[in-house]
């Protein structure tokens, strides 16, 4: 069994997700802010998520307050944030630090099996990381990168 399998999170609602259950399915995980300049990449992710959920894509957010203090919300903000202002209904889950010594186990697993340019470290709000069916990571994308950049990417992996 692949390590990310192995993993899990707390949903925004609260409810445990067992990473177990995305077997045979690709992920794409970001972390996500509500007040940065690439929230605006919510549009886009929600797109790709309308796109290709029923063809196996999952896209999973998760709120960080790490870069600017961009995440300041609790839950019921971040959730309003998300569905008022951009229609977001793939997965968000609980706030989460993704570097440092609180960083999520996702996160921490995540920067190890794809470490970034120069460092491991995630550098800013809307890093993405793209997981196969098998549960190998298999690209990380730079904040910058719009979610329609990386849509040939999510064709190959899910073999489309």
């Amino acid at each position: 069994m692949k390590d990310f399998y192995q993993l899990s999170a707390t949903s925004l609602q609260g409810q445990q997700v067992e990473f177990n259950d995305y077997k045979d399915k690709v992920v794409l995980i970001v972390n996500t802010a509500s007040q940065c300049g690439f929230t605006p990449q919510y549009e886009g992710l929600q797109t790709l998520h309308e796109k290709y959920y029923s063809k196996g894509l999952v896209i999973i957010g998760f709120p960080c307050n790490q870069f600017g203090k961009q995440e300041p919300g609790d839950a019921t903000q971040i959730k309003q944030g998300c569905l008022l202002n951009y229609g977001v209904d793939f997965q968000i889950m609980s706030k989460v630090d993704v570097n440092g010594e609180h960083a999520h186990p996702v996160f921490r697993h995540l920067k190890s099996e794809l470490p970034g340019f120069i460092t491991r470290k995630i550098k800013w709000n809307f890093t993405k990381f793209l997981i196969g069916k098998d549960g190998e990571a298999i690209k990380r994308f730079a904040p910058f990168t719009k979610p329609e950049a990386i849509e040939n990417s999510i064709i190959k992996a899910l073999g489309l």
